[in-house]
């Protein structure tokens, strides 16, 4: 015999039914003979309670009950033949009358006991059953409709029953005719001694379909619902969540008892004592393999099965120094809060004796913390007990698996992967089966913890990283090219998978949970973006709080690292080219690396100098392993660079300047590149970074233009006067080249002074053999006191920034 069960969604209609039918005719055809419990309709078990509600407060009832009406015979109407409706519609109708007449009792002395209730939820599953059943056999197959208040025996505790096994296990045993479909009522029983109906609780139609496969020894009972088995993790959360295609009982019971929809903890003892294998499937993908539980799960390398979690906790906490050695404490904790009915989900207990924490229901939480406060008055009053703390807003997650009793360092790993990501652990418990870790957090990190262990565990060939970027000019586009053409190499080779969830430029932007399309992020944001606001960007992708996210700030403005420190504070790593915060004033600098490292929230700018050039790692490099930095001499801009190595006098100073910025050297002002404010920037940086904490003011800057031209209303008339100086450029590259030297814009730093210069070098110089728009950087150090260390390569251009961003981000993502 197989054992089907389909729940409320599987049945809510009679398209979904007509499924339900066509796979009990594929199943029967397999097997010969079925055993099928039904929920009630979709929605249907709800508004039988809201009439019930309703009648006892003596309010109208009238269009709930005309709609359940209207929905049975609609059920009816689309799957039965007029003939099939005529026959059955007298005992619909009786069966309506019957509902109506217990409503109208109910009305008349204004109560609705628990015995009443559950006859009222009982019409439910009986008509869902009782339609089910003629329509199978109008397609020909042998079903019989079993009211499951005869068999399913129980004691008189309405609302959530006890079933009376020894009884129910005889009368099951006699349905054993094969070649039968037996439709079965599910969720329903009713009480040995009285006959009465009652009903089996929450999960009450799982529970009835388990009572039945163990009493016929099934073969295997089959859940079919509205999701392909047991997943991962909750997909409304977990957009990753996939099928795990087994599980053991105890894994399953654990995975229930946490939240895991498709399952009710009762439901899987009664099959687990028969060793009955549980299938889990779904009705409306009924190829899909599902979920099998059972004894006999096969070896996998997967560390955890599943990933559960609750929310509306409420931690309650009894601590005190008057504890310590006393006798029964917990004893009276646990006692009290058993006789008020409030059930504790999670025990926690410190080995010093100093405190108890469980977690229960946040909306039982002033009730436990009164109770509580009452039964340790005398300790309380004396000081020998603290007074209750309560902690509302928690959620529970639980990592379960039996494969965790033989792995090494899962616990580390698991509060690794939440540290890193900012989420902090309230609490603890780890029963010593190890096949369960539960921990207690605040709810709003429950979906970035959620998915952060999803990755780590569950999607261990690659990461999630979440990217959001400010800035989409020639840097920030070209980055983007770099990512979607690279994206499957990146998370092959890397192990990391790049989704942009937020995308903005000066006009537009986009945020979303879900990733962006960044083919052609230009349209998109014009057609999709709504208008750019930094501070509401910001914000948002904060609210968000996704796991491993690094925020992007491919600008030059100095409004947007105004909001790196709020970032930070937030746990979201920063990588960014702009060099405006590293280069402000002292004070925030040295604030924005303390938060950084007060909330491991990395902070990475090595595209500040030299774009794509180590030249800040090698820096840090240096001093981290305890080398003092004693000079540093450097050609530091790439844009500077490029137009004094290729000056000759055959092209004007000016004409050479226009094409560095076309090719996207300079910065979209050149000024800013001429005023050697780039530069000075750079230096202070590169100063600040080998210990030195100087300011602007410590780094001199000899002028290359006159102020008229740096005054210049916009950037075309600082085109129109920079013409007028050619001749002052020529001059000075005739007087160098009669020396055999070139022009270079050197920036150095010694002794607590900066200085940036344009000089006239000589072939003993190491920059005088620059080329193209390379960057030099020399380190003079204690290690490194006869010959610099020296880093060089192209220094300016989209492609090589980029590319460093895009380095730097992969980087980033190893500590995420």
């Amino acid at each position: 015999m197989q054992v089907l069960k389909f729940g409320g969604t599987s049945v809510a209609n009679a398209d979904r039914l007509s499924i339900v039918s066509k796979i009990c005719g594929s199943k029967y055809a397999e097997h010969g003979g079925l055993c099928v419990i039904v929920s009630a309709f979709s929605g249907i078990t709800d508004l039988l309670i809201k009439m019930t509600d309703l009648a006892e407060k003596g309010h109208s009832y009238t269009e709930e009950l005309n709609y359940f009406k209207s929905k049975v015979y609609e059920v009816a109407d689309g799957l039965l033949s007029p003939d099939t409706l005529e026959k059955i519609n007298t005992e619909l109708t009786e069966n309506h009358q019957v509902l109506g007449n217990l409503l109208s009792g109910v009305a008349l002395i204004q109560e609705a006991s628990d015995r009443t209730r559950d006859y009222i939820l009982s019409f439910g599953e009986r008509n869902c059953a009782f339609l089910l059943t003629h329509y199978l056999i109008q397609e020909k197959l042998p079903a019989q409709y079993i009211d499951a208040r005869k068999y399913v025996k129980t004691n008189s505790s309405y609302g959530a029953a006890r079933v009376n096994f020894e009884e129910t296990n005889k009368l099951i045993g006699d349905l054993n005719q094969q070649g039968t479909i037996y439709v079965v009522t599910g969720f329903i029983g009713s009480d040995f001694d009285s006959g009465r109906t009652t009903t089996l609780g929450r999960g009450g139609s799982d529970y009835s379909a388990a009572i039945f496969a163990a009493a016929m020894d099934a073969n295997e009972l089959e859940i079919w619902t509205d999701v392909d088995g047991v997943l991962t993790s909750d997909p409304r959360k977990v957009k990753k969540a996939y099928t795990v295609d087994e599980l053991s009982y105890a894994e399953a019971m654990e995975m229930s008892h946490f939240g895991a929809k498709v399952l009710y903890s009762p439901t899987i003892r009664p099959v687990r004592e028969k060793g009955i294998p549980t299938l889990i499937k779904n009705t409306f993908n009924p190829d899909h393999k599902g979920t099998i539980i059972h004894h006999n799960k096969s070896k996998n390398n997967k560390i955890i099965s599943g990933l559960s979690s609750i929310s509306d906790i409420a931690l309650v906490s009894l601590q005190g120094t008057g504890m310590q050695g006393v006798t029964g404490i917990a004893t009276r904790f646990f006692h009290s809060l058993s006789e008020a009915g409030i059930n504790v989900i999670m025990i926690t207990q410190a080995s010093s004796e100093h405190s108890i924490t469980v977690g229960i229901s946040q909306a039982e939480s002033d009730k436990a913390t009164a109770i509580l406060s009452k039964e340790f008055e005398f300790e309380i009053k004396r000081q020998l007990i603290d007074p209750i703390v309560v902690q509302n807003k928690k959620s529970l997650i639980a990592i379960i698996g039996e494969n965790m009793k033989n792995s090494f360092g899962v616990a580390g790993k698991l509060f690794q992967t939440l540290g890193k990501n900012g989420i902090n652990i309230e609490a603890i418990a780890q029963g010593s089966s190890e096949l369960n870790i539960t921990f207690a957090i605040d709810h709003q990190d429950l979906s970035k913890a959620l998915n952060t262990i999803h990755d780590a565990f569950f999607l261990s060939d690659y990461k999630t990283i979440h990217l959001f970027m400010i800035g989409v000019g020639l840097i920030g586009k070209t980055l983007l090219e770099q990512i979607n053409s690279n994206f499957e190499k990146i998370k092959t080779d890397n192990g990391k998978e790049l989704v942009f969830c937020g995308i903005s430029n000066s006009r537009k932007m986009i945020i979303s949970e879900s990733a962006i399309d960044i083919t052609h992020i230009s349209n998109t944001l014009d057609i999709d973006g709504e208008s750019a606001d930094i501070n509401s960007f910001v914000d948002r992708m904060i609210e968000m709080n996704l796991a491993n996210t690094i925020f992007v700030d491919c600008t030059a403005s100095a409004m947007v690292p105004q909001h790196y420190a709020r970032i930070l504070e937030n746990n979201i790593a920063i990588s960014t080219p702009n060099k405006i915060a590293l280069s402000s004033d002292l004070s925030a600098y040295k604030n924005l690396k303390a938060i950084s490292l007060k909330n491991s929230a990395a902070f990475n700018y090595e595209t500040n100098v030299g774009a794509g050039l180590p030249v800040i790692a090698t820096l840090q490099n240096l001093v981290n392993s305890g080398d003092e930095i004693t000079k540093i001499e450097a050609v530091l801009s790439g844009s500077l660079s490029f137009i004094f190595n290729n000056y000759n006098n055959d092209v004007p100073f000016s004409d050479l300047v226009r094409k560095a910025k076309e090719i996207g050297y300079t910065e979209p002002d050149p000024r800013e590149d001429l005023s050697g404010n780039d530069v000075r920037r750079k230096l202070l940086i590169l100063a600040r970074e080998s210990g030195a904490m100087i300011s602007n003011e410590d780094i001199a800057v000899e002028a290359l233009l006159p102020q008229s031209c740096m005054d210049a209303d916009n950037v075309e008339t600082f085109f129109g006067l920079l013409e007028k100086e050619n001749p002052q450029f020529a001059k000075l590259y005739d007087a160098a080249q009669a020396e055999n030297k070139r022009l270079r814009f050197i920036a150095s730093y010694h002794n607590g002074k900066g200085q940036i210069a344009l000089k006239a070098v000589d072939q003993s110089s190491p920059f005088y053999s620059l080329k193209g728009s390379d960057n030099m950087i020399a380190y003079y150090s204690t290690r490194y006191d006869k010959a610099p260390l020296v880093v060089r390569g192209p220094g300016a251009g989209p492609q090589v920034t980029a590319a460093g961003v895009l380095a730097e981000i992969i980087n980033m993502s190893n500590t995420l």
